[in-house]
């Protein structure tokens, strides 16, 4: 898995994916010792490299080949209502301090010739969730995803997220929720985007 944010080493040598994991370790190793703690403690002696590894696998957004594949399907039925998937969990770190937000992404598309597979949707998420992100940037990026691969009439993405970035430090707000959205073509209509608001809704409360 190569990260085109550690491709190469300063010097501009490549930098082989068995190196990345120390690499990145010893850099969080000198962290650890300016933040005055002692890594011969028995739960900090193998931090840097769990650290590392864990880096390596929320940032998996950013490997090179990693866009997923979506699989489109002809849309023979003429369906030409909405498609919506609702609450799909995802998991990002804010790029700002790199600490979690975590909450659930809605998205809706109307469909022109082709529909995609439902699990599909939830992939398109998770991988661009998998690198420091800004919530406003993930909700374009999985919106632009859909309205330049699926080509549908429209599409509307809404996202709801918690940040620890305001609950733990800072303001110091628990509790406290961002909301963000996204609209690409029919959606930009009153009268649909209240109909994906009331879906989203029911069920609510």
């Amino acid at each position: 898995m190569k990260s085109r944010a550690s491709r190469e080493e300063p010097n501009g040598a490549p930098l082989a994916d068995a190196d990345r994991v120390p690499a990145i370790a010893a850099h969080f190793r000198k962290i650890i010792e300016l933040l005055g703690l002692d890594l011969e403690d028995p739960n900090l002696v193998e931090t840097p490299e769990r650290v590392a590894k864990m880096y390596l696998e929320l940032f998996e957004g950013l490997a090179e080949g990693a866009e997923p594949k979506v699989t489109f399907f002809p849309n023979d039925e003429r369906y030409s209502a909405m498609v919506i998937e609702k609450d799909i969990p995802f998991y990002s770190l804010c790029s700002h301090h790199f600490v979690p937000f975590y909450g659930h992404a809605h998205v809706a598309y109307i469909p022109n010739e082709s529909i995609v597979g439902l699990s599909k949707m939830a992939r398109i998420v998770e991988f661009y969730a998998r690198r420091p992100q800004l919530q406003e940037r993930l909700t374009e990026q999985i919106a632009r995803y859909m309205a330049a691969k699926l080509d549908p009439q429209g599409v509307m993405v809404v996202i709801e997220a918690r940040h620890l970035c305001v609950e733990m430090r800072g303001i110091k707000k628990p509790g406290a929720l961002t909301v963000t959205s996204a609209i690409r073509g029919i959606f930009n209509t009153q009268r649909v985007r209240e109909e994906f608001l009331d879906l989203l809704n029911r069920g609510k409360g």
